[in-house]
C-alpha cells in the first residue's frame, strides 16, 4: 500500500473514531443535562402546586387544572399514601390507583423535602421521570414527565452532531488527500534516490527544496551520497595500493574467508602453490599439505600460527597464519628453498674444512708441545713454541665445535636419552673446571632440588651442554665470585642451569647470545679462549631433546642460563 493511501486511510480512521466518540459523549452529556434541567423545572412546578394545595381546595380539581396548565402529569398524595388527585385519572380509575407510600420519590420527599426517581410507570406503562415535593402534614405533590420527550431531544441532537461529523469527515478526507499527496511525492523521490545510491549510482541527488523534516532528510541524503562517493573513491585507491603492495611482496599471501573460500592471492603464492584458479575459489583446491591445512584450521578457529616449515614438492616454505577479526584467515608463505640449499652448502663446507684442518692442527699442536719441552732451557724460543701450541689448541677447539655444530644441524646426530642422576652428572661435569676456578679465585657449587634430581637426556650431550655453560661462567666470573649449577621443577619441565656472579650481559645483547660466533665482548672472549659457538651448541642440543634455552642477566649482578628439558 502506498504512503498516500496509508495517510488517507489513517486520517479517515482517526476522524471517524473521533466522530463516533463525539456523538456518544454529546448524547450522553446532553441526556444528563436535560434530565437535570427537567428535574429542576419539575421541582419548581411541584413547589407551586404544593403552595396552592391548601384547605378547602379539592385535590383532584387542583391536579387536573395544574396538569392542564403545565401539560404534565400532576399527582397529589395524602399522608397515608392514597392518591387524592391525578391529572391523568378521575373517578373509578383514580380510586383504583395503588398506594404510593412505597414509591422511592415519595419516601425521599417526606424524609428530605424533595425526591426524584426514574422508572416505568405501572399505570401509564412508559418510563417517566418523577419529582415529588413535601406539601406539609405528610402530604406530597408530585409532577412527572415521560422520558420519551427527553430521548427525542437527545436523538435529534445526536443526528445533528452526526451530520456535522459527516461534513467534517468529508472535509478531512479532502484535506488528507491533498496533504498525503504533498507528503508522499517527496518521500517517493527520496526513496528512488536512496534505491539508486544503494544500487551503486552515487551520482543521483534529490531535487527537493522543502521546509521541515522532508527538506532536512533530502539535505542529509545528499550529504550522505557525497560522503559515500568520496569514501568509496578513497577505498578504491586504498584497495589498489594494497593490491600493488601485496603483489610486490616476495612472500606469498593467501586470504581465506569464514566460508573457506580463497578471496585474495598474490602472484607469488600462485607460483609457490602452482594455482591458476580465478578468485574466489574453494580452499580445498589448495595443495593437500598437512602443515598448510593445520595452520589454516587453527587460524580460522582464532589461533595464530607462528613460523612453521613445510614441504611443497621440492620447495621448502616457511608458513605463518593469522586470524582475521571479521572471520577468516591470512596465510603468508616464504620460499626457503634457496636459503636451505645455501645452509646445506655451508654446513658441508664447514664440515669438510673442519675435517681437513683437524689433522694438520693435531700435528702442529703435537710438535709445538714437543718443542716447548725441548726448548725449556731457552726462554725466548720456549715462549714462541708455547704461543704456537696455545693457538693450535684454540684452533682445534674451534674446529671441534664446528664439527659438533655441523653434525647436530645436519641431523647426523640423534639423542639417546636415558634416566640420569643430576647430582652425579653435575659433579662429573664441574670436575675438569675446578682447577681453572681455583686459579681465578671463584667457587663452584651444585644445588639440585629434591623434586628435580633426575633427568631423561642423552648423557654425552648433557655433559657437553652443561660443560659449555660452566666454562663460560668460570671464564667471566671474577675473583671472589660463585658459579652454581642448579636444578628445579617447573610444571612439565626440569630446569637445569648455571648461575654466576660475574659482570653480566647488557640487555640489548641477550636476544643474540645463542647465535654462532656472537660475542658480547669480542676482544675479551677471544683473549679468554672462547670460540663463540658454545651457546649455539647448547641451544641445538637442548632443542634436539624437545626443550628450550633461556638467559637472564643484569649488569654487575651476574648471568643465569637455564635449559628446560621436558619431563617424559
Amino acid at each position: 500500500m502506498r504512503l498516500a493511501q496509508r495517510l488517507l486511510l489513517g486520517a479517515v480512521f482517526i476522524v471517524t473514531v473521533l466522530m463516533v466518540v463525539a456523538v456518544a459523549l454529546a448524547g450522553q452529556r446532553l441526556r444528563a443535562q436535560l434530565q437535570q434541567l427537567t428535574e429542576t423545572q419539575l421541582s419548581t412546578e411541584a413547589r407551586l402546586i404544593a403552595q396552592q394545595w391548601v384547605a378547602g381546595i379539592a385535590p383532584d380539581l387542583l391536579a387536573d387544572s395544574a396538569g392542564a396548565a403545565l401539560g404534565q402529569r400532576v399527582t397529589l398524595i395524602d399522608a397515608s399514601g392514597v392518591v387524592l388527585g391525578d391529572s391523568e385519572f378521575d373517578g373509578v380509575a383514580l380510586a383504583a390507583l395503588q398506594n404510593h407510600n412505597a414509591r422511592p420519590e415519595i419516601i425521599e420527599a417526606r424524609a428530605k423535602g424533595r425526591g426524584a426517581s426514574q422508572r416505568v410507570s405501572p399505570s401509564e406503562g412508559d418510563e417517566e421521570l418523577y419529582v415529588a415535593l413535601s406539601a406539609g402534614d405528610g402530604r406530597v405533590a408530585r409532577v412527572s414527565i415521560s422520558t420519551a420527550e427527553l430521548d427525542a431531544i437527545v436523538s435529534r441532537a445526536r443526528t445533528d452532531v452526526l451530520f456535522s461529523g459527516l461534513i467534517a469527515l468529508g472535509i478531512a478526507i479532502g484535506l488528507a488527500a491533498i496533504f498525503s499527496r504533498q507528503v508522499s511525492r517527496p518521500v517517493a523521490e527520496l526513496r528512488d534516490v536512496a534505491s539508486a545510491i544503494a544500487s551503486g549510482d552515487l551520482s543521483r541527488r534529490p531535487h527537493i527544496s522543502a521546509p521541515g523534516e522532508i527538506g532536512e532528510l533530502a539535505t542529509a541524503l545528499q550529504r550522505m551520497s557525497e560522503q559515500l562517493g568520496s569514501r568509496l573513491a578513497a577505498l578504491q585507491a586504498e584497495d589498489e595500493l594494497l593490491r600493488a603492495l601485496v603483489e610486490s611482496l616476495a612472500e606469498g599471501v593467501v586470504a581465506v574467508d569464514s566460508q573457506r573460500r580463497v578471496i585474495r592471492m598474490n602472484e607469488t603464492a600462485r607460483v609457490l602453490m602452482g594455482i591458476r584458479q580465478g578468485l574466489p575459489f574453494p580452499a580445498n583446491l589448495l595443495p593437500r599439505d598437512r602443515g598448510l591445512w593445520d595452520a589454516m584450521d587453527s587460524a580460522l578457529s582464532g589461533i595464530a600460527v607462528e613460523r612453521v616449515e613445510t614441504q611443497f614438492g621440492s620447495r621448502t616454505l616457511a608458513l605463518t597464519a593469522r586470524p582475521l577479526g571479521i572471520g577468516g584467515a591470512v596465510l603468508a608463505l616464504f620460499d626457503l628453498t634457496g636459503v636451505r640449499r645455501l645452509e646445506t652448502v655451508r654446513r658441508d663446507f664447514v664440515a669438510n674444512v673442519s675435517h681437513e684442518l683437524k689433522t694438520p692442527l693435531t700435528a702442529i699442536r703435537g710438535y709445538a708441545e714437543t718443542l716447548v719441552a725441548e726448548l725449556s732451557a731457552d726462554p725466548q724460543h720456549s715462549q714462541f713454541a708455547e704461543t704456537i701450541r696455545a693457538n693450535a689448541e684454540r684452533m682445534q677447539h674451534l674446529v671441534d665445535d664446528l664439527l659438533d655444530l655441523s653434525r647436530i644441524e645436519s641431523g647426523g646426530w640423534i639423542p639417546s636419552p636415558v634416566l640420569l642422576d643430576l647430582a652425579g652428572i653435575a659433579g662429573e661435569t664441574i670436575a675438569p673446571y675446578l682447577g681453572d676456578a681455583a686459579k681465578r679465585g671463584c667457587a663452584l657449587e651444585v644445588s639440585v632440588a629434591d623434586n628435580a634430581d633426575t633427568l631423561c637426556a642423552d648423557p654425552v650431550a648433557l655433559r657437553q651442554a652443561l660443560g659449555n655453560l660452566i666454562e663460560n661462567a668460570v671464564r667471566h666470573t671474577p675473583s671472589g665470585g660463585t658459579v652454581t649449577v642448579f636444578s628445579r621443577r617447573e610444571l612439565e619441565f626440569i630446569a637445569l642451569g648455571v648461575r654466576d656472579t660475574g659482570a653480566g650481559i647488557p640487555k640489548h645483547h641477550l636476544p643474540r647470545v645463542f647465535e654462532r660466533f656472537y660475542r658480547v665482548d669480542a676482544s675479551r672472549s677471544r683473549a679468554a679462549g672462547g670460540t663463540g659457538l658454545g651457546l649455539a651448541i647448547v641451544k641445538h642440543l637442548v632443542e634436539a631433546h624437545g626443550g628450550r634455552v633461556a638467559v637472564e642477566s643484569s649488569l654487575g649482578r651476574g648471568t643465569i642460563v637455564t635449559m628446560y628439558f621436558p619431563v617424559p
